[in-house]
C-alpha cells in the first residue's frame, strides 16, 4: 500500500506579521513566537508518527526557517529539500512593507479590502491570488505531485497564499471558497491522496 502523504504547513509568525505589515516577497525572519510555532509543528507531526522522504519550501527565509525547525524537532534534517520561488508568498507590490492601517489611510478601506480579498484584482505592481495560483499550481503538478503519487512522503512549508493555491485544488474549492479559508501559522494540514491525486483523507492539526 503506497502512502501518498502530503503535508502543508504555513510558516510561523514573522516579524512583519507581528508588525501588521504587508510582507509578500520581502524577507523578514520568524519572531520568537514563530520559532516556537515551527518547532511545535514538528512536534505535532512527530506525535502522528509521520516521517518524510522529501520537502519543498519557498525562496523566502521565514518558510525555510520554519521547515528547518520542524525537521529538527522530528530528527529528520537529512532529507532532500527543494527551494523554489514558485512557492513564494503572493507579491503585494506597492503595498509591501506598508502597515495595513497606513495602506487603508492612503487608498481607503474598501480598496485595500478588494486587493486583499478579491480573487483576481492585484494591488499596484503586485499579484492577485489568481496570479499566485498561476505560478504555484504548475509547480505543484510538475514537481511535487508526481513524487507524492510515487509514495514519497512530502512536506511543504510555504505561505498563506501559495498554500491556498494547493488547497484550492486539493479540496476543490471555488475562488470564493478559497478566499474565505484562513491558514494558521505553523499549523500542519495532513493529506493522504488517492492514486488519481484526489484527497482520500485530511487531518488539520491546528
Amino acid at each position: 500500500m503506497t502512502d501518498r502523504l502530503l503535508v502543508l504547513v504555513r510558516h510561523g509568525q514573522s516579524d512583519w506579521n507581528l508588525k501588521n505589515l504587508f510582507t509578500g516577497w520581502k524577507d523578514p525572519d520568524l519572531t520568537e513566537k514563530g520559532v516556537t510555532e515551527a518547532r511545535e509543528a514538528g512536534r505535532k507531526l512527530k506525535a502522528q508518527g509521520l516521517t518524510f522522504d522529501v520537502a519543498f519550501t519557498s525562496a523566502l527565509t521565514r518558510a525555510q526557517h520554519t521547515l528547518r525547525l520542524a525537521l529538527e524537532e522530528m530528527g529528520q534534517t537529512g532529507i532532500p529539500v527543494t527551494k523554489h520561488l514558485a512557492l513564494n508568498e503572493r507579491d503585494y507590490g506597492d503595498l509591501s512593507g506598508l502597515n495595513k492601517d497606513d495602506a487603508r489611510a492612503k487608498w481607503g478601506e474598501e480598496q485595500v479590502h478588494i486587493w486583499r480579498r478579491s480573487y483576481d484584482v492585484p494591488p499596484p505592481g503586485g499579484e492577485s491570488l489568481k496570479d499566485t495560483l498561476a505560478r504555484t499550481l504548475p509547480y505543484y503538478v510538475q514537481e511535487i505531485l508526481p513524487g507524492v503519487l510515487r509514495g514519497e512522503r512530502t512536506l511543504v512549508a510555504a505561505h498563506g497564499n501559495s498554500l491556498r493555491a494547493l488547497i484550492m485544488v486539493l479540496e476543490k474549492l471555488s475562488p470564493e471558497g478559497i478566499l474565505a479559508r484562513e491558514l494558521g501559522t505553523g499549523a500542519p494540514i495532513i493529506y493522504r491522496l488517492k492514486a488519481d491525486a484526489t484527497v482520500e483523507s485530511k487531518l488539520d492539526l491546528a
